[in-house]
């Protein structure tokens, strides 16, 4: 079976150099919505001074960075609350593309409504699938709303705000309400007061830093009695720590998985190269997702 990636080890594993991330001349930062939206208050924390865009999808935003138009993007990933965001696991298999970075927001979800509205006007509120599903406590206190799905929570206030209805809602951020001049029906209404949302910094650049210590891989195993096992057991063997494990059912085979993990090493450690090496011969599937800093 064809590799997603050979993993070489005449330099670094997959041509990886040992770079800052923000040591590079950077063109443009991309991320996904509108001025507003979790991705952008995520962009402009960590590139303040540089020029930023917005897209329309995802996969816009990694085409970007892809075809040179952006030096970075920023998308979300995974929530403490609703779990991993399948589009950009999707993608991260698909797209030649690292992690150089990653960062932690906390996420408190408010609902707006125009100017004039009432908590008791709403009859259909809109947001990202994510914000539904971070907020669904909520919305079951309330059944007579309607929910209906986004693009983004930003697009979702800039929709409400352009159509002036006032049985109109949308979840989105402080922020929001007040780059659209909405008012902020309630607060805090994702319940969870610990709800966290992931971003990654992508590059299409292959680099790590000296202080990068988690990496993060994609495996296909093969279809055999107690190979995860015996791969867990590798890691185990080396000396690493398993931080994380996901799995993803592999469209074209019935049952069978692909797994992503989280592993705390780095790329220029003996032992993870003798792992990489134990696993290039081992399983038909891997892909290194990148080596970054830890926000733990």
């Amino acid at each position: 079976m064809q590799r997603l990636e050979e993993i070489k080890f005449d330099d670094m594993p997959s041509g990886f150099k040992c770079k800052e991330y923000m040591d590079s001349d950077i063109k443009k930062i991309v991320y996904q919505g509108v001025e507003g939206a979790y991705s952008h208050i995520v962009t402009q924390t960590l590139f303040p001074d540089e020029n930023t865009e917005n897209v329309n999808t995802f996969e816009d935003a990694i085409n970007s960075v892809l075809n040179g138009e952006a030096s970075y993007c920023v998308v979300p990933i995974e929530n403490s609350s609703a779990g991993i965001v399948t589009d950009i696991f999707d993608l991260l298999l698909k797209k030649d593309v690292v992690i150089v970075a990653e960062y932690d927001l906390h996420i408190s979800h408010c609902l707006l409504g125009i100017t004039g509205a009432s908590f008791f006007d709403i009859k259909i509120v809109y947001s990202h699938p994510q914000a539904l599903m971070q907020c669904a406590s909520y919305l079951k206190e309330h059944p007579e709303w309607s929910q209906i799905s986004l693009l983004n929570t930003a697009v979702s206030a800039k929709k409400v705000k352009n159509e002036g209805k006032i049985e109109q809602a949308a979840i989105a951020s402080e922020l929001s309400a007040k780059l659209y001049g909405l008012n902020i029906l309630d607060r805090g209404i994702n319940r969870n007061s610990n709800n966290t949302t992931r971003f990654v910094v992508l590059s299409k650049e292959k680099i790590f830093s000296k202080a990068s210590n988690k990496l993060s891989l994609i495996l296909e195993l093969p279809h055999e009695k107690g190979m995860l096992y015996n791969i867990l057991g590798i890691l185990v063997l080396n000396g690493l720590n398993l931080l994380k494990i996901e799995s993803r059912p592999i469209p074209e085979k019935t049952f069978e998985y692909r797994f992503f993990i989280d592993i705390e090493a780095n790329l220029n450690s003996a032992n993870v190269s003798n792992v990489l090496e134990i696993l290039k011969n081992k399983v038909p599937f891997l892909k290194i997702l990148g080596n970054y800093c830890s926000n733990n």
